[in-house]
């Protein structure tokens, strides 16, 4: 290959690269426009607002979590204990933390009322790979509740790896209780903790139904 055809190939590469960034949903409007359409659905569909768990699920499957980063989640949750996991550990414990975590996610969703969320906006530089977008959860007649979304860009956009809740980190808050399962019971006892939860949460609905 020639010296100029390589620069042609450079310069193409660069520009196939600039094109496929430039399509990339800005993190903020990504927060934005998925909270806003969650909202407009759960305001539209009066099941939701009655807690059918079927449609929740739904909801979340298609608009909430392919915005999430489960594997850095879980990666973060469990610490230096994740270098120590074999393939089939990690996988399995993606799986459960991943179920738990949208577990506790849904639960939002059955005690909407009349919340508005306003994202701030977001200040970032054009090479920035991590950042934080600031919301705020208002309610008529309480606090409001700031809640931020620590996200990375990927190969697909934008993908949140943790969220904070008044300043606690939900990632980091799992992770002591993780490194005292792990300590006590190994990496199994924690996925088997992880599991059971899980398996008991589902039974639970179950009967409620």
């Amino acid at each position: 290959m020639t010296a100029l055809q390589k620069l042609i190939l450079g310069v193409s590469m660069y520009c196939a690269l600039g094109v496929a960034h430039a399509e990339v949903t800005a993190p903020d409007d990504l927060i934005k426009n998925t909270v806003h359409e969650v909202i407009g659905v759960i305001k539209q569909d009066k099941d939701i607002q009655a807690g059918d768990q079927k449609k929740i699920n739904a909801l979340v499957d298609a608009k909430v979590l392919p915005h999430f980063d489960f594997a850095r989640m879980t990666q973060l949750a469990v610490g230096k204990y994740w270098r120590t996991a074999t393939p089939e550990q990690k996988q399995a414990l993606v799986t459960e933390f991943r179920n738990m975590l949208v577990r506790t996610y849904t639960k939002v969703f059955t005690v909407y009322r009349d919340q508005t969320v306003e994202v701030k906006p977001l200040r970032m530089a054009a090479d920035d790979t991590e950042v934080t977008v600031k919301t705020i959860i208002n309610k008529p007649g309480s606090q409001p509740i700031p809640v931020d979304y620590e996200m990375k860009i990927a190969a697909d956009g934008w993908k949140v790896f943790d969220i904070s809740i008044e300043g606690v980190s939900m990632v980091m808050n799992y992770r002591g209780t993780f490194a005292s399962e792990i300590q006590e019971k190994g990496i199994d006892g924690l996925i088997k903790t992880l599991s059971d939860k899980n398996t008991n949460a589902d039974m639970i609905k179950a009967k409620a139904k």
